[in-house]
């Protein structure tokens, strides 16, 4: 089948890539974010990678040939079902989300009392649904792949009392999280995310050679190749984050970075644009309408994790800080950066 073409409207306007393609093109939320995660999408001319990037009114979408096999929806007579005779049925038991999550995506519980939960995520678990996902779903958001937000609650011992977001991080990116467990204790914490009195802490695995300071620009949701970035324009967010060099292990590095502000995908952005993006990075790689930069580290995803969270307790104001290990894929890597640089150091030295 030839690409696909779709002019944005205003019905698509401030919508994700994904609802807007399953919305005109019939698809299903997978399929959508399968042809967007395969790279079979642009926007504008360029390849937009990220299911949840923000579509804008007049932006030209185009699916790549070959990829859609689309064909018009045939109509079929239902018949209408048989009243069946009322039999008594059993009440059924709630389904425990924690189990349906595979070992490697289990999340560890640090802390829990009657107002929050801190847990530990792991890479590759989705911290919560977005509020248009579940809504495009409606009753069969049930089918979707679990997040730590459903799983906590039966974790938790209450199947039937949602934990509540109160700041996320990325799926590929693993650490500590908070959620809180009651309204007030929710108001509380967001007020704190808000106003920037939290510590968050994160490491990250990138490559050259960073430098140590801050980092403040004003993010966009397109900075002029479709992706998140520094720009200008009306609608406009600042951004701070501070960067420190721990380690440089030759053509990698390892740094922290403390942030200020937590905008979407803002360590990424920051370490990207300032030419030593994250290992196993592909969207925040390369400048505007650049090339993606080398990436010889063989990392599986982003190599980013959120270390360290403090707060203060909603309820009884103590002030809290959890430190967590990064996971073993990071950790290996960077025993790989050490060795190969030991080594190579120890090549150099003249006899």
């Amino acid at each position: 089948m030839p690409p696909v073409v779709i002019l944005a409207d205003r019905r698509d306007h401030g919508q994700t890539l994904a609802a807007v393609l399953k919305s005109r093109l019939n698809l299903t939320w997978s399929q959508a974010k399968r042809v967007i995660d395969r790279r079979h999408v642009r926007v504008g001319g360029q390849i937009i990678a990220d299911s949840a990037y923000r579509v804008k009114t007049g932006k030209r979408i185009t699916v790549a040939e070959g990829v859609l096999q689309i064909s018009k929806p045939e109509s079929k007579t239902v018949e209408k079902p048989k009243p069946r005779p009322a039999v008594a049925t059993k009440k059924s038991k709630p389904i425990d989300t924690a189990k349906q999550l595979s070992p490697e995506f289990r999340p560890e519980v640090l802390y829990s009392d009657d107002a929050i939960v801190v847990v530990n995520k792991p890479a590759g678990l989705t911290t919560m649904r977005h509020a248009e996902e579940a809504a495009e779903f409606g009753k069969g958001k049930r089918f979707l792949p679990k997040t730590l937000a459903d799983a906590l609650p039966t974790m938790l011992g209450q199947p039937g009392k949602p934990v509540i977001a109160v700041h996320r991080i990325d799926r590929d990116t693993s650490g500590v999280v908070v959620f809180a467990r009651t309204p007030s204790a929710a108001k509380h914490l967001m007020t704190q995310f808000k106003k920037h009195t939290t510590d968050r802490r994160y490491l990250a695995l990138v490559r050259g050679t960073p430098t140590s300071g801050r980092i403040e620009s004003m993010f966009v949701s397109d900075r002029g190749d479709g992706r998140r970035g520094s720009g200008t324009g009306e609608e406009v967010k600042k951004a701070v984050t501070f960067v420190k060099l721990v380690g440089q292990f030759g053509s990698f590095a390892l740094v922290e970075c403390r942030l200020e502000t937590g905008r979407t995908h803002q360590v990424r952005i920051h370490l990207g644009e300032g030419g030593t993006p994250l290992c196993g990075e592909k969207v925040y790689d390369r400048p505007v309408d650049g090339k993606p930069l080398a990436d010889g580290s063989g990392a599986k995803r982003p190599m980013l994790h959120a270390q360290m969270l403090g707060f203060a307790h909603p309820v009884s104001g103590e002030r809290m800080n959890y430190t967590v290990e990064p996971p073993k894929d990071f950790a290996d890597l960077l025993a790989k950066f050490a060795q190969g640089h030991a080594t190579t150091s120890q090549k150099n030295v003249p006899s």
